[in-house]
């Protein structure tokens, strides 16, 4: 592991905080004795669009994450074994929980969606499921009823109670928990439609205020926030302006994709010129996302057990460890 100046200061720009950092290149030599179970096909298969991410990137930040990740699994069974025998009790032991936040167009669902390929292959694991908060949301009838559409992705615009009660569910081990699914091409949940979750080796639940705490107003009310239930919570980060690139840059390519399809919710924006559609893409980050992000997604970044600090390419450039 190479310990050059700009590493030490790193490391010691980390005294009396709960992390450790590691440059690229250090956590990169990480998985120099892992296998990686994935190809270039599969990385074009689950990245998102706008999101650059190659074989290479994978190779160098996701292989060794998914191993850590195993090994946190595999350390929480170990802990659930010895409980298991000092109560003298013979319980299964509940899905490991892994939490995935950010902001909007960060890349968040590309992680997800790699961890859960790269989990899956790992023998501890087979079987890992993925579900997204979108498919909490609230009804469009119900935003509009409550004055909300214009806050979609904002905390009040989710039934966390809803959501809390599903992941509770999956962590107390039932057979079958069941989750909305949510559109994107129509912009509303799909009515009849569901996720059933059946008692997966490994849970990965994404999403924009999944490390949020408890927001209670009643008294007496369940101070139980969502992120209670994690294992693992991994923040994927990037500066604001990055971001805000990303997010127009993905605008743009929506514009002539999923926009251009009659049923889309956002089939009106598929003939604006490139200008208008950047105009239009900067207007709803600055007056939506980008005070999403500051208020609500970017101080829950502290409460990450892992945070991947990207840099202006998508690559990620750090990576950051809660201190065990």
């Amino acid at each position: 592991m190479r310990h050059n100046g700009r590493v030490n200061e790193a490391r010691r720009s980390d005294a009396g905080t709960p992390y450790v950092t590691l440059t690229r290149d250090e956590w990169a030599a990480l998985a120099d004795a892992t296998p990686l179970p994935l190809t270039a096909e599969d990385v074009a298969r689950v990245r998102g669009l706008g999101d650059p991410i190659d074989i290479d990137e994978v190779d160098r930040i996701y292989r060794p994450l998914s191993r850590l990740l195993d090994l946190y699994s595999g350390a929480t069974g170990l802990l659930h074994g010895a409980t298991s025998s000092f109560l003298g009790e013979r319980a299964s032991r509940t899905p490991f929980v892994i939490g995935v936040a950010g902001s909007v167009a960060v890349g968040k669902s590309t992680t997800a969606r790699l961890l859960r390929e790269l989990m899956a292959r790992w023998p501890s694991s087979p079987h890992v499921e993925l579900v997204t908060t979108d498919g909490f949301l609230y009804p469009n009838a119900v935003l509009a009823e409550r004055d909300l559409m214009a806050r979609k992705g904002f905390p009040e615009s989710f039934d966390r109670r809803a959501l809390r009660d599903f992941i509770l569910k999956v962590k107390s081990g039932a057979p079958e928990v069941r989750a909305p699914v949510y559109s994107h091409q129509v912009y509303d949940i799909v009515p009849d439609q569901e996720v059933v979750v059946r008692q997966p080796d490994v849970l990965i639940i994404e999403g924009l205020n999944v490390l949020q705490t408890a927001l209670t107003r009643e008294p007496g009310a369940s101070q139980l926030a969502v992120s209670d239930f994690f294992d693992v919570s991994i923040y994927v980060d990037a500066h604001p302006d990055d971001i805000r690139r990303w997010y127009i840059e993905r605008f743009l390519a929506l514009r002539e994709s999923a926009f251009a399809k009659p049923d889309s919710y956002f089939h009106s924006y598929s003939t604006l010129t490139d200008d208008q559609a950047r105009a239009v893409a900067g207007q709803v980050w600055d007056t939506v996302n980008a005070p999403n992000l500051a208020r609500n997604i970017a101080p829950t970044r502290s409460r990450a057990t892992i945070i991947l600090s990207k840099g202006p390419d998508h690559r990620v450039e750090s990576v950051r460890l809660r201190k065990l």
